[in-house]
């Protein structure tokens, strides 16, 4: 495959790290909402990808993407597109496509505004997600919409916890139990514990403010997220 001229590649937080070692070797890459580009730009270095699609749908962003690509002399590998969502990429085009950088609802809605043929074209087409917030939702949002989450890392980045998923479209739909939505495959790595830890917090605290029956299912099921934290293997 194509070797990058980088020689020192940028440096990654934990979130795209986690997210790079997802990439599957030899594939063509797609990096939707690329924001600065440096995810793009360190798969070029590493020689991972054939191909790498560096998408925003911001010009500044994007702009910036540019002139990193440049600036690293990789422009043989990586392509810069501006656009919105998965409209960047034709059907069967990228084997590994990662989202980045937006909340867990707005990846859904970018997976559902794509055609029924964008997943049929590639069946082992893998998916990549680094949801902001809203983990649950999107969770049980993919279970009910034909994605099967293969497997979470939780990562620490900038003080915050955050979880990587790796998903695969196979057209089955579950409805998961609650539990599921909050913890998922997210119960494994060092920073488990305290990733199920805060989303056992965060239920805690949307149960001050609801209704006597929805806040004491709310701190049932963090009780229960709090317990699996405290099962989870390192």
């Amino acid at each position: 495959m194509p070797e990058s001229k980088l020689l020192q590649p940028p440096v990654l937080d934990a979130r795209l790290a986690a997210a790079a070692a997802y990439v599957r070797p030899g594939c063509v890459a797609a990096d939707v909402g690329c924001d600065h580009g440096r995810l793009s730009v360190a798969l070029a270095a590493q020689g991972k990808c054939r191909k790498i699609i560096a998408s925003d749908i911001r010009p500044a962003p994007l702009a910036t993407a540019q002139r990193l690509v440049t600036l690293h002399g990789c422009g043989d590998v990586v392509e810069c597109r501006l656009g919105a969502g998965l409209s960047v990429l034709r059907p069967g085009e990228a084997d590994d496509i990662v989202i980045a950088g937006v909340s867990g609802v707005t990846v859904c809605e970018m997976l559902e505004q794509a055609p029924e043929a964008f997943y049929a074209a590639k069946p082992d087409m893998r998916f990549i997600f680094i949801p902001a917030t809203k983990h649950p939702f999107l969770r049980r949002w993919l279970a009910q919409h034909g994605f099967a989450l293969l497997d979470e890392t939780p990562v620490l980045a900038a003080g915050r916890y955050y979880t990587v998923m790796h998903a695969a479209y196979t057209g089955g739909t579950e409805t998961p139990d609650p539990l599921w939505c909050v913890v998922g495959r997210a119960g494994r790595g060092p920073h488990a514990a305290g990733y199920l830890a805060r989303e056992a917090m965060l239920l805690k605290k949307e149960a001050r403010g609801a209704a006597p029956e929805e806040s004491k299912r709310l701190l049932a099921l963090a009780a229960a997220v709090e317990e699996a934290a405290n099962t989870c293997q390192a």
